[in-house]
C-alpha cells in the first residue's frame, strides 16, 4: 500500500471526507486522492484559487492577512482551509500556498505553507486547526507531486493528535 493509499484507508475508516484549498498544488491534493478506488467517498470538493483575488472571494482570506504575510504564508494557509472548511460539508479542510521557483527574492524556491482543519461537523464553531511550513527541492512538478502527499499524510498525523487531545 502506498501513502496515498494510507491515507484513503486512514479516511475511510474514520469516516473522512475532504475539501481542498490549494493554490501552489492547483488541485492536485485533492486530484492525488483521487487517483484511489472509492476516493468519490472521500472528497467533497476542491477550490483552486491562485489569484489574492480568488483567496478573498472564494474563501474569505482577508486583504490585511494577504498584505502583512504575503501569499506564501502560514497566515494565509490558515485562512484558506478555514475558509473552505466553512464553504463545505466535509469534516477535513486542507489547504496549501507557496511557490516552487526564485519568482519571489524573499522566499525560497521549494517553501510550501499547509494548513489542516478538523470539525465535528458542518457548524462546529471552534475546529481544531494545525498548520506548517516546509522546504522541499526538485523541479517545479516535483515539489507540487511532493507537497500534496505529504499534505494527505499529515493529515493522519495531526487528525490523531487531535483526537488524541494533544491540541
Amino acid at each position: 500500500m502506498n501513502a496515498v493509499e494510507r491515507a484513503a484507508a486512514f479516511m475511510h475508516k474514520y469516516s473522512l471526507t475532504l475539501v481542498t484549498a490549494e493554490s501552489c498544488t492547483a488541485g492536485l491534493i485533492a486530484a492525488t486522492l483521487a487517483d484511489v478506488p472509492g476516493a468519490g467517498a472521500l472528497l467533497d470538493c476542491a477550490f483552486v484559487v491562485y489569484s489574492p483575488e480568488a483567496k478573498m472571494k472564494c474563501l474569505g482570506v482577508s486583504s490585511r492577512t494577504l498584505h502583512r504575510h504575503n501569499l506564501t504564508s502560514v497566515a494565509v494557509a490558515r485562512e484558506m482551509a478555514l475558509g473552505a472548511a466553512r464553504i463545505s460539508r466535509a469534516n477535513v479542510a486542507i489547504s496549501n500556498t507557496g511557490v516552487t521557483d526564485d519568482t519571489d527574492a524573499d522566499i525560497p524556491a521549494g517553501t510550501q505553507c499547509f494548513a489542516w482543519v478538523f470539525k465535528e461537523g458542518a457548524a462546529d464553531a471552534s475546529p481544531a486547526i494545525f498548520s506548517e511550513t516546509i522546504q522541499f527541492n526538485g523541479s517545479r512538478n516535483a515539489i507540487r507531486r511532493a507537497s500534496a502527499e505529504h499534505a494527505l499524510l499529515r493529515m493522519i498525523t495531526y487528525y490523531s493528535e487531535w483526537r488524541a487531545g494533544q491540541r
